[in-house]
């Protein structure tokens, strides 16, 4: 945003269209977004917005931004890590056929294996 807004104030500079350091400072805080509007108000209270330097307000905004991003670095960090697996769990009332059919079913595959076993 900064090298762009760099670019339209030489542009302008260049059509003899000049703003003073106050005016540039006043137009970024303006433009940015609403997600920032805390940080804006923190910087229109602390600091006199007629006297502060651009490449100041430039460090103090770049700062905040890098802030941001390692808070939701660190909250994706924290959900991968809290990621929980719940399995399903279901209770059926089995009958002893079905418990006999079951034993048959693992008798009969295991007979298979040892028969491929001798002969393997």
């Amino acid at each position: 945003m900064f090298v762009r807004f760099t670019n339209i104030i030489n542009s302008l500079q260049s059509l003899n269209k000049c703003y003073t350091n106050s005016e540039m400072v006043r137009k970024i805080l303006r433009c940015l977004p609403k997600s920032w509007m805390p940080k804006v108000t923190a910087i229109e209270e602390a600091k006199d917005l007629n006297t502060l330097p651009f490449e100041e307000l430039l460090g103090s905004l770049m700062t905040h931004e890098m802030t941001i991003k390692n808070h939701e670095d660190d909250e994706e960090q924290d959900k991968k890590k809290k990621k929980v697996i719940a399995f399903k769990s279901s209770t059926t009332d089995s009958s002893e056929e079905d418990s006999d059919d079951e034993m048959a079913l693992i008798t009969r595959r295991f007979k298979k294996y040892l028969a491929k076993k001798k002969f393997g």
